[in-house]
């Protein structure tokens, strides 16, 4: 009888993930395709579930509120979070806890359920007066995504100053020099307030530092993805210079832009290579698969929440802060620079 673990590795879906589609998880959110794979290995190695105790729910159960910085529309159209909330959902469960999620109308934070709540986890950016609301509902609180307030709060980040030059180390060394950003000029900073993109200042900087920058290649990007096309499409069609590689902000820009530039007559990697940020389980599912910067969304979410059950153990504790190395993911979508091209 075959082990969760042993179908992951046959399927390449984390274990997190194949347990939650066995179990008939109702907050898990995967496609019908990978609901079936994973449902044919496990009838393929005959697997069986454990056998379940019947004993009721522990009264002392941990009850964790969840705070989400997207509606679940948002999350969608940018499975980053969807991915952050699912892991971490599961292993809340797997700790022993009960999950329930906050919805927030006027600044005021609502849950379903009548139950005292133990901690909090807050996935994404909030503003300070969100992050005020939520402490008064709890003070056990764990930040996943960002960190507004270290000096009394957890929190779990990704160090983007790292997978900024992992990736553009990775394109020097395949022998690209024009290289180019996508990406907005400004987004939200760790206390929701309008700022400069950060990923777009640590590409801008390290590539000034090796005298290699063009202003020209930095290529603003919509939130809309027709915008972004037509901009994408505009950029080529007006015979304005192209990188010969592509380091995007994020999957889905990344994503879009790969479709824009085959629209436009270019092939990736042949004509111009891309490298994402994130790497969701989409980014093997591209064509070409897509070399990616991982943000590790499991292993983050197991860490904050690791860290709010540690914290509800110990409310007076030291806050800490914890920053995950990124990691880059090598696939079809970066090939050498042409010769000539450099």
């Amino acid at each position: 009888m075959a082990t969760i673990r042993e179908i992951a590795e046959y399927t390449g879906f984390s274990a997190a993930t194949i347990s939650r589609v066995l179990n008939n998880d109702p907050t898990m959110s995967v496609t019908d395709a990978t609901r079936a794979t994973i449902l044919e290995a496990a009838s393929k190695f005959h697997y069986k579930p454990p056998v379940k105790s019947r004993r009721s729910k522990r009264k002392d159960m941990p009850h964790i509120a969840v705070a989400e910085m997207l509606s679940p529309a948002e999350q969608l159209s940018d499975p980053y979070y969807l991915y952050l909330k699912n892991y971490a959902a599961q292993y809340c469960l797997d700790a022993g806890g009960e999950i329930s999620y906050l919805t927030e109308q006027g600044g005021v934070y609502r849950t379903p359920s009548q139950k005292r709540i133990d901690g909090i986890l807050a996935i994404g950016i909030f503003s300070e007066e969100q992050v005020e609301k939520l402490n008064e509902m709890c003070r056990s609180m764990v930040f996943l995504d960002s960190s507004p307030d270290e000096a009394r709060f957890d929190s779990v980040v990704l160090n983007l100053s790292l997978g900024v030059e992992q990736a553009l180390d990775y394109l020097l060394s395949k022998g690209h020099r024009r290289i180019g950003f996508l990406g907005p000029n400004c987004k939200l900073d760790q206390k929701k307030r309008p700022a400069p993109e950060v990923r777009r200042q640590y590409f801008i900087r390290y590539m000034e530092e090796r005298g290699l920058l063009d202003p020209e290649l930095v290529l603003d990007t919509s939130a809309d993805r027709r915008e972004m096309w037509e901009s994408m499409l505009n950029r080529v069609q007006d015979g304005r210079a192209m990188p010969t590689a592509l380091l995007s902000y994020n999957e889905e820009t990344a994503i879009n832009a790969m479709g824009a530039l085959r629209k436009a007559g270019l092939r990736v990697p042949e004509d111009i290579s891309v490298i994402s940020f994130n790497d969701t389980p989409l980014s093997a599912l591209t064509e070409p698969p897509l070399t990616s910067v991982s943000a590790h969304l499991e292993d983050m979410s197991a860490c904050a929440v690791k860290m709010l059950f540690e914290r509800m153990k110990d409310p007076q504790s030291i806050p800490r802060k914890m920053v995950l190395p990124a990691t880059l993911v090598e696939r079809g979508s970066v090939i050498p620079c042409p010769v000539g091209e450099e």
